[in-house]
Order: C-alpha cells, then sequence, then structure tokens
C-alpha cells in the first residue's frame, strides 16, 4: 500500500484545521482584552450579562426565535425552484405561487396577532 496517495488528503486537512484554528489563536493572543461596562452589558436577549443560567424569562424570545426559522426555512425552498424554473415549467411555478401565498396568508396572520411586536 502506497502511502503517497494520502498526501493530498493530509495536506487538505491540515489546511483546513491552520485556517480555522489560526485566527483564532491570533486574535487570542494579540486581541485587546479590556472589559467594561459595555461590553458587559445585555446583549440582544436582554438579560444581564452573568446572572443565573436557570432564571426564567419571555416566552416570547423563543416565539420570535420560531417564526424566524420558520419562515427563513419556508423561504430556502425559493432559491433551487429559482434555478429550475425553466425545467418545471407552468405547473412549478403555480405550486410555487400557491405555496407562497399559503406563507403570506401565514405571515399576515402573525402579523395580526401581534406576534411581531417587541415591547
Amino acid at each position: 500500500m502506497d502511502l503517497q496517495q494520502y498526501v493530498p488528503v493530509i495536506l487538505f486537512i491540515l489546511v483546513g484545521i491552520g485556517v480555522g484554528v489560526a485566527p483564532q489563536v491570533l486574535g487570542f493572543l494579540l486581541g485587546p482584552n479590556r472589559p467594561d461596562a459595555e461590553k458587559n452589558s445585555p446583549y440582544e436577549c436582554g438579560f444581564e450579562a452573568f446572572e443565573d443560567a436557570r432564571m426564567k424569562f419571555d416566552v416570547r424570545y423563543y416565539l420570535v426565535a420560531i417564526l424566524f426559522i420558520l419562515f427563513d426555512l419556508e423561504i430556502a425552498f425559493l432559491f433551487p425552484w429559482a434555478v429550475a424554473l425553466h425545467d418545471i415549467g407552468a405547473s412549478g411555478f403555480w405550486a410555487m405561487m400557491v405555496f407562497l401565498g399559503i406563507l403570506v396568508v401565514g405571515f399576515i396572520y402573525e402579523w395580526k396577532k401581534g406576534a411581531l411586536d417587541w415591547e
């Protein structure tokens, strides 16, 4: 068994690890470490940065996250459809229009129910 044929694979793995690890190590070693009140302030989730991890919080965070994932995944179906639109013809076009109609009805429903309102 000739190990020479594995050299490109090993080189590819080593370069991949280097590209992934080197910037992190350089950032850790050369980057500034000056935490202040602004860096430690609540960010996006609305909670204090260093509190109990088991505290209760509002279910709206989950609701917005689930709605984002739901609509994001549904919109992801548009990309392969757009690429294959010429091949699938009119039936594929109208099937996607029905899909988008259902998506718009769901979006309007969640908008009217106030699921997108943030207080």
